[in-house]
């Protein structure tokens, strides 16, 4: 069977790839029953679709391959995307953009856009080869040949819905370098000294953390593995051994405790139940503002500067992000085609690009399959 283009994985960046390209020139391998499963289930099944503030600055990668892609198809030429297809999305905070009511309303747009091509599901690809000037690309249950093969496999978190290391081995089959991957946006365990954070699972509380100079900010939350919330995320991504340090008090001022008679549990902007347990930790008494000494002061600075190294992530299981992949050196910036081989695609999360959170990895998904489509497009006149 002969197509103009193949294109490996059903998530985001496929998805969006199939819906610029012309109609009936097109076939989707996904090896789910579904299309879209990770799509489905991301943001707390609403599917944080982009983010306000966009820019390369908000990814772990090289900046001068992810810009033009980023310029050419923004958050606002996305965003005008998907309302010209009857779905405004939702902003939240401020600056994250979802869906109303569920992510299936961004992936009933996918369906519908994407109707005309062909569709082939609960099939495993197992390798790509290329022959003249066509590529083989064989799965579990035939082999399919085509003019262009596109590789939107993503990345190896979430093994439950599918993911597969087959992106990277496609790669490396065609000269390919691909850097080592990491759980990203995933919560981080502690050592055995930090195991009294598990007994204040379910709390949370408004944290800076610095990793190596990067500063992330948001929601810590105490779980039963260890450590995470939105600010833990955004810090897996800079952290991979050593030690990270928690601002627990960002913009508070010790010396004002000192003016007050209520205790400090009551006195410390955390939980009650976390602020006891620090106490502990720092071997202070629950005493009053006023009956504060320098050296007590000088204890409490700690929380300023919580530093400690972690034991590990929560892995792939956990994480929404894969950190590393296919090494973009050797990728085309402007059209997200192989410099090593002519007519080979690689889109969004399989390559070496991650996002922080917030809506970050989904617009590089749809940017980098924008670009694909245009150049695509472009051949195909």
């Amino acid at each position: 069977m002969n197509q103009e283009i193949i294109i490996i994985g059903g998530g985001a960046s496929a998805l969006m790839l199939a819906s610029l390209l012309p109609k009936n020139s097109t076939t989707i391998i996904e090896s789910n029953a579904k299309l879209g499963a990770k799509v489905l289930i991301s943001g707390g099944g609403k599917c944080n679709i982009t983010n306000k503030y966009m820019g390369s600055e908000y990814y772990v990668a090289d900046e001068t391959f992810v810009r033009p892609a980023l310029t050419a198809f923004d958050e606002k030429a996305l965003l005008k995307w998907l309302k010209q297809r009857k779905l405004v999305p939702v902003l939240r905070n401020g600056q994250h953009y979802f869906c109303k009511d569920s992510a299936k309303e961004i992936l009933n747009v996918f369906a519908k856009e994407c109707q005309s091509q062909k569709t082939v599901l609960n099939e495993k690809v197992l390798a790509v080869s290329k022959h003249g000037e066509y590529f083989s690309v064989k799965t579990d249950q035939r082999t399919l040949t085509a003019k262009n093969v596109v590789v939107a496999s993503g990345g190896l978190s979430f093994p439950k819905i599918g993911a597969s290391p087959i992106g990277y081995e496609i790669a490396e089959a065609f000269g390919h370098t691909v850097t080592k991957t990491a759980p990203g946006l995933v919560g981080l365990t502690v050592q055995k000294e930090q195991f009294f954070f598990k007994e204040l699972s379910g709390l949370s509380t408004d944290v800076e953390i610095d990793v190596n100079g990067n500063i992330c900010q948001g929601a810590l939350l105490f779980a039963h593995k260890g450590i995470s919330g939105p600010a833990i995320l955004d810090a897996s991504l800079f952290w991979e051994k050593g030690k990270i340090e928690i601002d627990f008090l960002p913009g508070f001022s010790l010396k004002s405790l000192r003016q007050s008679k209520k205790q400090l549990s009551s006195l410390l902007p955390l939980p009650k139940r976390l602020t006891k347990s620090f106490l502990v930790q720092l071997e202070l008494s629950d005493k009053t503002g006023t009956r504060l000494t320098s050296d007590d002061l000088l204890k409490l600075e700690r929380l300023r500067s919580y530093s400690f190294a972690p034991a590990g992530t929560f892995g792939y299981s956990k994480a929404e992000v894969t950190k590393g992949g296919i090494s973009t050196n050797d990728i085309t910036s402007e059209t997200m085609m192989s410099k090593r081989e002519e007519g080979l695609y690689f889109l969004g999360e399989v390559l070496d690009v991650t996002g922080r959170l917030g809506g970050y990895n989904f617009q590089w998904a749809f940017s980098s399959a924008y670009v694909c489509a245009r150049h695509l497009n472009k051949g195909n006149r």
